[in-house]
């Protein structure tokens, strides 16, 4: 009996031999190593929110006349885990979820957060921002000052 016959993997001759052909192909080693870094990579970030994304929790942000809005996918918080600020040219918000499980008598604690900065831009009134949380949904509303919806000019579209 071979050596090669007690590793799993060397059983089947055709697969040892396909991989040596890959290995022996430059171009497929080269794109079997970037898979793998890529894979490495991605594969270190945690899912701790449902909407959760490498660079932090799913968010939206829009304008219309009136207001700019920022939504926040925030599954499994609730109110008092999140934490909103406002100034005169950033929106802060911030988020913490601790988990808890016992089981067989051993106790596992984990903290998970996340702190997402995005800039407001000028004409944004932050004192009369609102937050609202409904249904795992942080939507953050900052109303523009009259000046800014004042200096709005509708440009009209034709077409060539």
């Amino acid at each position: 009996m071979a050596f090669s016959d007690l590793i799993p993997w060397g059983r089947d001759r055709n697969q040892v031999s396909d991989r040596r052909q890959d290995d022996d192909n430059p171009m497929m080693s080269l794109q079997r190593d970037l898979n793998r870094v890529f894979e490495d990579f991605w594969g270190r970030f945690d899912n701790p929110f449902g909407g959760m994304t490498a660079g932090g929790p799913r968010t939206d942000i829009s304008e219309t006349d009136e207001a700019m809005l920022v939504s926040v996918d925030l599954p499994g918080l609730d109110e008092n885990d999140i934490e909103v600020n406002v100034t005169d040219d950033m929106l802060t918000i911030r988020g913490e979820r601790e988990e808890k499980t016992d089981k067989d008598g051993f106790t596992s604690q984990s903290r998970r957060s996340f702190h997402r900065m995005i800039p407001v831009p000028p004409g944004v009134d932050p004192e009369k921002a609102e937050a609202e949380f409904k249904r795992g949904v942080l939507t953050v509303t900052l109303p523009k000052t009259e000046e800014a919806k004042a200096r709005v000019k509708r440009i009209a579209v034709k077409s060539a």
